[in-house]
């Protein structure tokens, strides 16, 4: 991308100098702390893994004693105080009243900002590409003084040029978007629809050319492993698991707790065919129709007149569901209590965070056999096919019928959960991969830049970080 060659190359003079020689830190004793600076092109903290993957993740690596940044556009993340936050603020039209309203004249200023509103205008999701524009002017700007760089999931073409410049990169990849793509257009309905799915997911373009030159990525199953090596033509090898981790301190179970022998609870982070949610509502009229009605506590928000809330109307089962949204992590936990057991309906999904946190929480888990759901439920767990409505509500049947085999597969799911999938274990595993990365780096003759400005300044690991909102127009 000729704009973010220029912006890196702008400073190119000033750095060759300093860039002579790979950073003291990239050679650091293995106990040595490394500043780590994650990345989030969006880290909503109330829906979506990513904003928790963010969140969580920094919190175990500030808890090892390292030192941690966030840089992320909006929706922003909720952060350990430990961790600094710094803002790449974007147009944000997702929260705008009206897109087309929401151009300013300043807007005209900056390509970026343009870009990211005619894109919109147009159907295109640019988001992934105007964080990557504005993150590497702001690299090219403040030069901070990091080890290493992860890039959760932006797979920008800003990364790549930062990757480049000779900075250890590190990429997440939670599951590859060409699933959620596959799985819209067999639920589309005309070829209209279809035009408009493919335009909005047109970013995958950028996001397969830059996996193909990443020397370094991460996932968070083996199943996702597979995926992404398939649909983004990635070498096995240059992919490696870390699974993400759960807070087994805050999803806990809740000895006072007395869930509804008739509540059961489900997660859709996000109101679109992947997640599987119209498989579940169909299984619920079904043990309806049986005379037995149950209550869902659906943790997410259904878009007003969209096909799953019609679903619902068409269904008659409106009253039984109970939903909610925009939930602080403490009340999610507390949501989880309220329930006997929880249902994971997904035709797909990278890793399944729902189903982790369900079994850390001590309720029983049925799930689907969609993605890695397998990997992480194991046999602590019920497993039925996906889009099943009829395996589903025998399940469910099944298991609130069954008050005995409720309680030994919520002991086998903690159990699991506690052994496999902390963020303890998850910082332990990352943190090896970035020492791996830096030596990569020092081998290949990559050299980080030593900061060409005042460089990011520290004190203690435990000190509270400020956020720093960055502007930028170009």
């Amino acid at each position: 991308n000729l704009s973010i060659r220029r912006l890196l190359m702008s400073g190119a003079a000033a750095m060759s100098a300093k860039a002579a020689m790979i950073t003291d830190t990239a050679a650091r004793d293995g106990a040595e702390p490394l500043k780590v600076c994650l990345l989030g092109y969006r880290s909503n903290p109330w829906s979506g893994g990513q904003g928790v993957y963010i969140k969580f993740l920094s919190t175990a690596l500030a808890d090892a004693g390292h030192r941690v940044d966030v840089i992320s556009g909006p929706p922003y993340p909720n952060l350990d105080a430990r961790v600094r936050l710094i803002k790449l603020p974007s147009l944000n039209l997702f929260e705008a009243e009206n897109h087309v309203t929401a151009l300013r004249l300043r807007h005209l200023l900056s390509w970026t900002d343009f870009f990211e509103w005619f894109s919109m205008l147009t159907g295109g999701f640019a988001e992934p590409y105007t964080f990557g524009r504005r993150l590497v002017q702001h690299f090219s700007r403040h030069q901070p003084d990091y080890d290493i760089v992860h890039d959760n999931q932006s797979l920008c073409y800003g990364t790549l040029a930062l990757q480049k410049q000779g900075l250890p990169l590190v990429t997440t990849i939670h599951h590859p978007i060409t699933s959620d793509l596959a799985i819209a257009l067999q639920h589309a309905s005309s070829w209209e629809e279809r035009l408009l799915i493919r335009r909005w997911h047109s970013f995958l373009r950028m996001q397969g050319k830059v996996a193909r030159q990443l020397n370094r990525m991460v996932t968070v199953s083996e199943s996702a492993r597979q995926d992404i090596s398939q649909a983004f033509q990635v070498p096995l090898g240059r992919l490696q698991v870390v699974p993400n981790g759960i807070d087994t301190q805050l999803f806990k179970p809740d000895p006072k707790a007395t869930p509804d022998a008739s509540t059961i609870m489900a997660t859709a982070s996000a109101d679109a065919p992947l997640k599987g949610l119209p498989y579940l509502l169909e299984a619920l009229a079904e043990l309806r129709d049986e005379g037995r009605v149950i209550k869902l506590l659906l943790l997410g928000k259904l878009k007003e007149d969209g096909e799953t809330a019609r679903l619902v109307t068409q269904l008659g089962i409106s009253k039984q569901i109970e939903q909610h949204s925009e939930l602080a992590a403490e009340a999610v936990a507390a949501l989880y209590q309220r329930a006997c057991l929880a249902v994971v309906p997904s035709v797909y999904e990278g890793f399944g965070l729902p189903a982790a946190e369900a079994m850390a929480s001590g309720l029983p888990v049925i799930a689907t056999d969609g993605g890695a759901l397998p990997e992480v439920v194991g046999d602590a767990g019920v497993i039925v096919p996906a889009k099943d409505p009829t395996a589903l509500a025998s399940a469910i049947k099944q298991l609130l019928d069954n008050p005995a085999a409720r309680s030994e597969l919520a002991q086998q799911g903690r159990a699991r959960i506690l052994e496999q999938f902390s963020w303890q274990l998850a910082a332990e595993r990352m943190t090896a991969i970035y020492r791996q990365a830096i030596a990569e780096a020092q081998q290949s003759n990559l050299k980080p830049a030593k900061p060409m400005t005042k460089p990011t300044t520290y004190h203690s690991p435990n000190q509270t970080q400020p956020d720093v909102t960055a502007n930028h127009q170009f």
